[in-house]
């Protein structure tokens, strides 16, 4: 299978409750029209960008029933979903964000925790 732009993520499996972000483009000049280096936009404490993939969730503990012990473990597992979902813009916090390159575009992995507010949007 030939690696395309469209399916380049597709092998990106995110686990638990993370979720991946690409940094939206910072601009390189504030409100006012001042200029800011890279290195003060890079050390912000608040982030935003889209949300590319999420995690499954929290994983639930298991009942104790004896029924389910018969049952194959893909069935044992449940996952309480997170509220971030493929498009969404994100506003996170850096310092629970890990920074990651890939296919050299930079992301961020971010925990759901970390995430302040989400931005959807939906068909009216």
């Amino acid at each position: 299978m030939k690696l395309t732009q469209d399916n380049r993520l597709k092998k990106i499996i995110v686990v638990g409750d993370r979720v991946l972000i690409q940094p939206s483009k910072q601009s390189d000049k504030t409100a006012n029209g001042l200029y800011l280096p890279p290195g003060v936009q890079e050390k912000e404490k608040i982030q935003s960008g889209y949300v590319i993939k999420v995690g499954p969730g929290y994983p639930l503990p298991m009942p104790a029933d004896e029924d389910d012990l018969w049952k194959g473990k893909e069935e044992q597992i449940k996952y309480l979903p997170l509220q971030a979902q493929e498009g969404d813009r994100a506003i996170f916090l850096q310092k629970g964000a890990i920074e990651v390159m890939y296919e050299g575009e930079k992301y961020f992995i971010v925990p759901q925790s970390s995430i302040l507010m989400l931005e959807r949007e939906e068909e009216l």
